[in-house]
């Protein structure tokens, strides 16, 4: 297979990707679990919109969850959570 790249085409939107996230919510404070069963990285972020217009929202840095690897993100408000999201990117 000389010269060979790669999925293309019809075939590498097919090939599975993406940390599987487990978010959970307590009070003002959020933490999101991201496992990664796949064969390429994925690159993690958690995005913290608070109910309050006068609280900061947050978003935490991009983290790399390689293959079969787990990572934990945190972040919180001072007041109510609004909502909580998580962003993902395919590394290389």
């Amino acid at each position: 297979m000389a010269g060979f790249t790669g999925p293309t085409g019809a075939y590498a939107r097919e090939v599975p990707f993406g940390a599987g996230c487990r978010i959970a919510v307590k009070g003002s404070q959020v933490a999101a679990t991201c496992h990664n069963s796949y064969v390429d990285s994925d690159r993690v972020a958690l995005h913290i919109e608070c109910a309050r217009w006068w609280d900061i929202d947050m978003d935490s840095a991009p983290v790399e969850v390689g293959p079969a690897r787990t990572v934990r993100l945190t972040g919180r408000c001072w007041k109510e959570i609004g909502s909580v999201r998580m962003t993902h990117e395919r590394v290389g």
